[in-house]
């Protein structure tokens, strides 16, 4: 058969494995000390009262990680029995329904710490805030003030001078007027009108002049038939190694050219070299001047 002071040896036992001082159990429960050492002890008789006794030990052993009713079963004829059981269970549930942990005891010291932790670094912070916008500001002032000072000038007399970027020259040269009145030239423009056979009829447009060139490429030899709009013979004959004929076509509409070996034989429109629109060795090519309006 246990005692009382086997059951207060029990709770203590149990409190100790668990590494739970006095003073932590009396803050979880809310039982004085003293009455938690009488318990240990097996005082009761310092308690307030029977129903106390039971109250507490119930407590105690729910803070611990004991069963009360087990414990209450197991010392039923030696723990002090209450008439009233009622304030007891009351107690019991309002205060002793937590239990202490060395992990949470460890962090309940460590808050306060944590707090202060917290509060320097966010000085911290504020600090870094404020000394960024200072420099900022700072920044900006001075940017300010070299674009102001480099911008206006100050006259002797007193007046402000504008900028040396806003002095526009407003007077143009007469080279610079004409360049801007000049008129980029439309580039003449040699189309084809048709293609058959080996005859090839091109139009002359976007032109001031029509002067055509037949020469032999060098080295090459080519028969060489040229003729007017009137149908008359400018020139009829073999050029070679490089020479040819050229003629000035202004006041005519159309020029009439026979190549014997196009291969060997170049023609000029306005000194533009005329691109055959046939492979035909012999060819021949008519070009009409539409005069520029």
């Amino acid at each position: 058969m246990f005692t009382l002071t086997e059951l207060g040896s029990r709770l203590r036992l149990a409190r100790e494995e668990k590494s739970i001082t006095l003073d932590q159990l009396q803050n979880v429960t809310r039982i004085q000390k003293r009455y938690l050492v009488a318990i240990e002890e097996g005082n009761y008789d310092i308690l307030p009262g029977k129903f106390y006794a039971r109250a507490f030990i119930k407590q105690y052993a729910e803070a611990v990680g004991l069963e009360p009713d087990l414990l209450f079963e197991e010392y039923k004829s030696e723990i002090p029995i209450a008439y009233d059981d009622n304030l007891p269970e009351q107690l019991s549930r309002t205060q002793s329904r937590r239990s202490v942990s060395p992990s949470s005891s460890k962090v309940m010291e460590m808050f306060p710490k944590i707090i202060t932790a917290i509060f320097v670094l966010a000085i911290l912070v504020l600090i870094w805030f404020l000394v960024i916008k200072y420099l900022d500001t700072s920044e900006k002032s001075s940017v300010n003030n070299n674009n102001s000072n480099g911008a206006v000038g100050i006259k002797e007399s007193g007046d402000v001078a504008p900028p040396e970027d806003d002095k526009k020259d407003d007077t143009t040269s007469p080279e610079q007027e004409e360049e801007s009145n000049t008129e980029e030239p439309v580039k003449q423009e040699i189309s084809v009108d048709s293609a058959s056979g080996d005859t090839t009829t091109y139009t002359l447009s976007n032109a001031d002049k029509f002067e055509v060139e037949v020469k032999a490429t060098n080295p090459g030899r080519s028969w060489v038939k040229i003729a007017n709009g009137n149908n008359e013979i400018l020139f009829q004959g073999e050029l070679k190694d490089g020479a040819g004929q050229k003629f000035d076509l202004t006041a005519d509409s159309k020029v009439y050219i026979r190549a014997g070996d196009s291969t060997k034989t170049e023609i000029y429109v306005n000194d533009e070299l005329l691109e055959y629109e046939l492979s035909n060795t012999v060819q021949n090519i008519y070009i009409q001047f539409q005069k520029k309006e």
